[in-house]
């Protein structure tokens, strides 16, 4: 495996592809499914993530992930972190009471939510992600997060799609991406 951040970043550039026209004419989708299939790709994914956390001095009590690819990176950055993992999963899909956020897409509205006791008060989240599109469901993961009083890090996705101006909407929390298009 490449040693150092350039190389790693490099190698996990070289696992994503584009297919053109997907889902629709005229969106370029950027697939990670590469890299969950090569083990150095994956494993340069949390190196970057596990390096950006310990050299900018965050400190974390819990690891969130949206559901459903963050499920993939999060419990991964969370075991090298030796913090807990949360989900933050689609209405409906969790057990016991929760707590939930409904939130607007280009073609309707969709609802997230976390169980109710996942998050205490001023614990320190991250929250994690595959991708930063328009910046919908990261915001109601942050959304979810500060109903739960909690201290948010600042989410981390692997790739950001800059076009569509996801990061914006996030202020004023710090997103860090490996890779923007």
């Amino acid at each position: 495996m490449a040693a150092g951040p350039e190389g790693k970043l490099q190698l996990v550039q070289r696992h994503v592809r584009a297919f053109p026209d997907f889902p629709k004419k005229g969106i370029l989708f950027r697939d990670i499914c590469p890299i969950l299939k090569s083990p150095a790709a994956l494993t340069a994914v949390t190196d970057l993530f596990e390096e950006h956390v310990r050299s900018h001095q965050l400190q974390v009590d819990l690891i969130v992930g949206l559901d459903a690819r963050g499920f993939l990176f999060g419990p991964l950055l969370a075991q090298r972190l030796g913090v807990g993992f949360v989900l933050v999963r689609k209405k409906g899909k969790l057990p016991g009471a929760t707590v939930s956020v409904a939130y607007d897409l280009e073609y309707g509205s969709a609802e997230v939510e976390i169980q109710e006791d996942a998050v205490a008060p001023g614990q320190k989240v991250l929250i994690i992600d595959d991708l930063l599109a328009t910046g919908g469901t990261l915001l109601a993961a942050c959304e979810l997060m500060k109903r739960q009083q909690a201290d948010i890090q600042g989410c981390m996705v692997v790739i950001e799609l800059r076009d569509l101006k996801g990061a914006d909407r996030l202020k004023p929390h710090n997103i860090f991406s490996l890779l923007q298009y």
